[in-house]
């Protein structure tokens, strides 16, 4: 199946920085400052939610790599934003440019790459196991 899916459409998702998403509640640190496995799920739920619309029915993507940067702490209470901006695409392959920032400017940039799966097909690989 062709999938025409444009270069640059785009996406931005935003959240609270609360107690659930800090370093301390992932493990990942022990201070309660937006994780950074909180800020790639951001990026990841931008990157997912450009593309969803222009998907035909039961299909979806699924995050294969990401590589980015963060580079600034942000506190409990602040809203933190990642926007998702397609780059590239390759058949099924989509390969993201990603940033992320909160009221004092940017926190985090990257690259993200998904792969356009059949929900269905995708999930039966999962049945025997």
């Amino acid at each position: 199946m062709e999938f025409n899916i444009p270069l640059g459409i785009e996406f931005t998702a935003t959240e609270m920085v609360t107690k659930d998403n800090t370093a301390s509640k992932y493990g990942s640190g022990l201070v309660d400052v937006f994780a950074t496995p909180a800020m790639v799920a951001l990026m990841e739920k931008a990157a997912l939610n450009a593309v969803l619309p222009h998907l035909p029915h039961g299909f979806n993507t699924v995050g294969t790599e990401i590589c980015v940067k963060h580079t600034k702490a942000t506190p409990l209470g602040w809203e933190v934003h990642s926007k998702a901006t397609l780059k590239e695409v390759d058949g099924k392959k989509l390969v993201f440019d990603v940033v992320a920032w909160d009221s004092e400017g940017e926190i985090g940039r990257g690259t993200h790459t998904r792969y356009i799966i059949d929900s269905k097909r995708f999930m039966e690989k999962f049945s025997s196991k």
